[in-house]
């Protein structure tokens, strides 16, 4: 995959909805994080609960599986051509995105 196809997540989508710019343009990490603002402080409170009412070595568990589902989402991005950013950006969102699905 190009490296400009890489810039949106439903890009297929918006490039039909014209909402996409005529040229790639790049994104900043604070981009990624900003649109997950809620998730990342809803699972930082669970972390720091569980911290301090369960024991340090929930939280360690909790951080191991955010970091496992991060890796096999870099890896998969990667196994489909991504670029490096675009795989780390987007396994991060993914994560983000998928682990408030429920909520």
């Amino acid at each position: 995959m190009r490296p400009e196809q890489c810039l949106t997540r439903n890009h297929i989508e918006a490039w039909h909805g014209r909402a996409l710019p005529s040229e790639p343009e790049r994104f900043e990490l604070w981009s990624v994080l900003r649109g997950s603002i809620l998730p990342i402080l809803v699972w930082t409170g669970v972390v720091c609960v569980a911290y301090f009412v369960y024991d340090p070595l929930v939280a360690m568990v909790l951080g191991g599986v955010f970091a496992l589902a991060f890796i096999v989402g870099f890896g998969l991005r990667r196994r489909a051509r991504h670029s490096v950013r675009c795989s780390a950006y987007g396994a991060l969102g993914g994560v983000l995105d998928k682990s408030m699905a429920r909520f």
